[in-house]
């Protein structure tokens, strides 16, 4: 297997911790952040990437350190041990940089949800000038609407009245006579 993709069995051997400690550390977040499913002899393997394996290192080695103080405080040996030191500093390192590298996915993200923001905020403005702009010509319709029903409407005394037949006048009875209806037996119209 490649050196960036340890299995869980590397990884227990070379923290010196059973294989159920480490799946322990394996939640939901982290295998979904840096773990992958690798074909191996077909057989699907879980890997943990470089950055995964840093944070595990990270967590296992300072479990083992918090162990060694623990044994420490009753000793008189005085003895400091340089090379945890500087396995420390080289781990802190790793994951700042981890986390610089987060920190800047993060910024490029927060970057993409401010333009998307201001976009939505454009559309926005411009939705609301639009439907202002509609608002005055559906009142400047309705006005002149107003204005061709009232120019429409038949004055009283004008040459349209006169125009109209009456209903009542003697030419119109010669002109159109009433129809008798045939159900009218017994009556005279």
């Amino acid at each position: 297997m490649s050196d960036n993709l340890k299995t869980i069995r590397e990884l227990a051997d070379e923290f010196k911790v059973s294989k159920q400690a480490v799946r322990k550390r394996l939640t939901d977040e982290f295998r979904a952040n840096y773990v992958e499913t690798v074909d191996r002899n077909g057989v699907e393997t879980l890997v943990v990437t470089v950055t995964g394996y840093m944070l595990l290192k990270q967590h296992f080695s300072s479990d083992k350190d918090s162990e060694k103080v623990g044994s420490n405080v009753g000793g008189n040996t005085g003895n400091v041990d340089t090379t945890s030191d500087s396995k420390q500093t080289t781990d802190d390192s790793y994951v700042f940089k981890i986390l610089e590298q987060q920190l800047a996915v993060k910024d490029k993200q927060i970057e993409n949800k401010d333009s998307q923001i201001s976009q939505m905020q454009n559309l926005l403005d411009q939705q609301q000038r639009l439907a202002l702009q509609d608002k005055k010509l559906l009142e400047e319709y309705k006005a002149e609407i107003k204005e061709l029903k009232s120019l429409n409407i038949p004055k009283q005394g004008s040459e349209k009245d006169d125009s109209i037949p009456k209903e009542n006048s003697a030419e119109n009875r010669v002109k159109n006579p009433q129809k008798k209806k045939w159900w009218h037996f017994g009556r005279r119209m």
